[in-house]
């Protein structure tokens, strides 16, 4: 399995072929209430649950990051496994600091099926309690319902408590149904799952179907039944974490190995020392067990928390204080914290919990109130977003959480949901297509040039003008060579993401241009089903006088401002332009600072802070710095 750190999806041979058609709307509303009386379940409970791990979609019977198949997310991880394909993408050195030896992660293997937990084969239970096959659970929506509805009705059984009318009965099966192993996460999914229910959902799945739980706010369970269910008392020790959360300390070490080496991460001082300004989103090619052992392994990598798919538990591994070595590039690293997202069997329709996806959003939007970090793409960055340090490293940079993490649901969680703040002539616009109906053709999951299983998908695809036969753009920083970008799973040379702004170069009909990479690129966007809104903010341009200004991967400071014992840090520019007359999209303007940290004794360790001055901008699908002496801001 690939490391944990350098997370990209590992992906497989995409759903059953015996996946149901898509049936008639209003079929699966009427498949709960069948399980539901069938089961003696009620129907607002089997539906919560099914919200929380599916948000009722069926996938076209493909499995989630950890082999769970369908609304209920019935756990069979030994057929998932049989079908994965294993392989990852880029080379990077995750501590991304080149005035160090590199720091790479190693390849782990796939587990075994036997090594499975039981959390990881609901599918086997729910067919011995149903009578339904495994093919079936895995495949048919319908049987998938009745197999949850029947883990449900089992878990109240064992918990000696009659199958209750009243859903507030239900608590302490709901918490076992989160297969989580310790008390505080079963009360936390337990809790999401009521939530659910007083506040009610509505929406149209992937299939088509219209699934309704009308809200009943009056619900009240009796929480303390997960603390009958004889589970674990995680160690909260020094976590740092939102009440809201359950969250355990396993740290990763820091120790010292001789010749000068030492792991899995660096000593600082964090906000005192540097402000944190990045939160970034990683997935895992590893199980959880394997994931915990890495981020424990002093000779590995590190980031400050991992996340479980099934139930959203959270592990914290560093003080948010200090650096972890997780994104690629030294600069980011120093001022961010890293988030990775469990998921060892990503197909090439992968999809995730909503209970992760909840928890997640929960732990970013503390961290961005603890650390004032705005709520936007330029600062919770996905790790395919995050800029090579210096030419050399580009294209070994990891392309993970990938086109399948949903952004525009991500963002909602958060608060920040996505939606227009300008009129139809705006100067620049926010990606954002309509994820489920947005399947644009992948290739690359199995095997080169072989298109993935049909998906929805965050991202455009860019062209060199406003026709889908015209070719995509160029990124010479991944192809030095001039090659045109590709559509493979991993090519982010031609893909601009949702939630990432551009400024506006023109609009022809059914297309609209923006400055990308330095050039002109053209995604389709229709009035009908737009896959952009309207937006307005700064941009900026080269200075007058300017014909071009360099694009840099990290901001780092003049040689002036380096002290007496500190080497100075090339400020190497990549190897692309940003040309007079185009504009981008500006973030954060920040001094060009270096962590200097390349021993384990800290008493050295200091930050350099110099007087030039960066801006931050949505350069391509990842984003770089430009000097703030090179450029002047507009506003668009």
């Amino acid at each position: 399995m690939a490391s944990a750190a350098l997370l990209l999806p590992l992906l497989s041979s995409g759903p059953a072929a015996t996946a149901e058609e898509p049936p008639s709307s209003g079929a699966l509303q009427r498949d709960f209430a069948a399980a539901a009386e069938r089961y003696g379940v009620p129907q607002n409970v089997l539906l919560a649950v099914s919200y929380l791990q599916s948000r009722w979609d069926t996938h076209g019977g493909a499995p989630s990051v950890t082999g769970g198949y369908g609304p209920m997310h019935l756990t069979d991880a030994r057929t998932a496994l049989a079908e994965a394909a294993h392989h990852s993408d880029g080379e990077e050195d995750a501590r991304g600091d080149d005035s160090r030896a590199a720091r790479l992660a190693t390849e782990a293997a796939l587990p075994e099926a036997a090594e499975l937990p039981a959390r990881l084969r609901t599918l086997e239970r729910a067919a011995e309690l149903s009578g339904l096959s495994a093919e079936e659970l895995r495949t048919s929506p319908a049987a998938n319902i009745q197999g949850g509805a029947a883990l449900l009705a089992a878990a109240q059984r064992e918990s000696g408590r009659p199958a209750s009318d009243d859903p507030a009965d239900w608590f302490g099966a709901v918490a076992r149904y989160s297969g989580a192993d310790d008390t505080a996460t079963a009360t936390t999914y337990a809790n999401d799952v009521f939530d659910v229910i007083r506040t009610g959902e509505r929406r149209t799945t992937d299939s088509g179907q219209t699934v309704a739980l009308a809200p009943a706010p009056d619900v009240a369970p009796d929480t303390g039944q997960a603390a009958t269910l004889g589970l674990r008392t995680a160690d909260k020790g020094l976590t740092e974490c939102p009440p809201t959360v359950a969250c355990e300390w396993i740290p990763a070490p820091y120790e010292e190995f001789g010749d000068g080496d030492y792991g899995n991460h660096d000593k600082a001082n964090r906000p005192i020392s540097q402000q944190i300004d990045y939160i970034v989103v990683h997935d895992t090619e590893a199980s959880w067990d394997v994931t915990l052992k890495l981020v424990q392994d002093p000779t590995y990598v590190s980031w400050q928390y991992s996340l479980r798919s099934s139930d959203g538990h959270i592990a914290q591994h560093l003080s948010l204080k200090d650096v972890g070595w997780h994104a690629g590039n030294w600069f980011v690293n120093a001022k961010s914290v890293g988030l990775e997202h469990e998921g060892f069997l990503t197909a090439p329709d992968s999809w995730y919990t909503e209970a992760m996806y909840r928890t997640s959003a929960r732990l970013v939007r503390y961290l961005a109130a603890r650390y004032d970090i705005p709520i936007d793409r330029q600062h919770i960055l996905g790790h395919d977003t995050v800029p090579g340090t210096t030419t050399a490293t580009i294209r070994g940079m990891h392309t993970d959480p990938g086109p399948y993490w949903d952004w525009a649901h991500y963002f909602r969680l958060l608060g920040r949901p996505i939606t227009p703040s300008a009129g139809p002539d705006a100067g620049v616009v926010t990606i954002r297509p309509e994820y489920a109906a947005h399947q644009p053709v992948y290739t690359g999951c199995v095997k080169a040039g072989e298109a993935c299983a049909p998906h929805g998908s965050g991202a455009v695809r860019l062209h060199t003008g406003p026709s889908e036969s015209a070719p995509l753009v160029k990124d010479i920083g991944l192809r030095p060579g001039g090659q045109d970008s590709t559509t493979g799973v991993n090519d982010t040379g031609a893909r601009a993401s949702t939630g990432q702004q551009f400024a506006v170069a023109e609009r022809r009909g059914d297309w609209t241009a923006v400055w990308y990479l330095g050039q002109k690129a053209w995604f389709h966007n229709p009035k009908e089903q737009p896959t952009a809104v309207n937006a307005r903010g700064p941009v900026l341009t080269p200075r007058a006088g300017l014909a071009e200004v360099p694009v840099y991967g990290r901001a780092y400071p003049e040689a002036a401002a380096y002290p007496a014992g500190v080497p100075v840090q090339a400020v190497s520019p990549l190897p692309y332009k940003l040309l007079a007359g185009q504009r981008y999209v500006v973030g954060d303007r920040t001094p060009g600072e270096y962590y200097f940290a390349p021993v384990f004794d800290t008493t050295g360790h200091r930050v350099v802070r110099g007087q030039e001055e960066y801006y931050e901008i949505q350069f391509g699908h990842r984003v770089a710095f430009v000097k703030a002496a090179d450029v002047r801001i507009l506003q668009d």
